[in-house]
């Protein structure tokens, strides 16, 4: 019976491997020639119709894409709001992040400045649409005491408003410069 676990897991461990696999190949549109085995000659490769629709089956990807809404490659959350949270946080080391689930978790960083408190970031990107309202910052902060342990302590109110205004402008830039192009 442990047997069985074990090739079950392995079996379910590369099915999930091969799914990932094909998703990175969406959108990928193959060049050249294939043989057509009935008449003996080749044709182009052509669109066929697909029983997915349209736009075909797609992995870890929503459907129909608005103005404000980016799919990120296969991420579940905004594409914009996911690199903007990234770029906005690089200056604290990332202990965890899920673009699955929109979660990126920061570890503790002291300021060289002020080397005697440190921060930590908890940012939720709550969707997959570009809205004021798609991101949450939760803010930590902790202070040395006499015995040079860490204590927490009270953060300003508008710490976690200020970091997810400047989330969501990084990511209105991106946005941005993606339609300029």
């Amino acid at each position: 019976m442990q047997r069985f676990r074990r090739s079950g897991l392995a079996i379910l461990v590369a099915a999930g491997v091969a799914v990932v696999a094909l998703g990175g190949c969406e959108g990928v549109q193959p060049e050249g020639v294939y043989p057509n085995r009935t008449k003996g000659e080749s044709t182009p490769y052509q669109n066929r119709d697909s029983i997915f629709g349209e736009s075909g089956a797609s992995i870890g990807s929503g459907g129909a894409e608005g103005p404000n809404q980016d799919t990120g490659g296969g991420i579940g959350v905004n594409g914009y709001l996911w690199r903007a949270t990234l770029d906005t946080v690089a200056f604290m080391p990332v202990n965890s992040a899920d673009p699955f689930g929109g979660v990126v978790i920061t570890d503790w960083h002291a300021m060289p400045e002020t080397p005697q408190e440190r921060f930590k970031m908890n940012v939720y990107i709550l969707g997959r649409q570009l809205r004021a309202d798609g991101v949450r910052v939760a803010v930590f902060r902790q202070v040395k005491d006499g015995t040079g342990g860490w204590q927490d302590a009270t953060v300003p109110d508008n710490a976690g408003t200020r970091i997810e205004d400047a989330i969501l402008t990084r990511a209105r830039q991106l946005r941005f410069d993606a339609l300029q192009q």
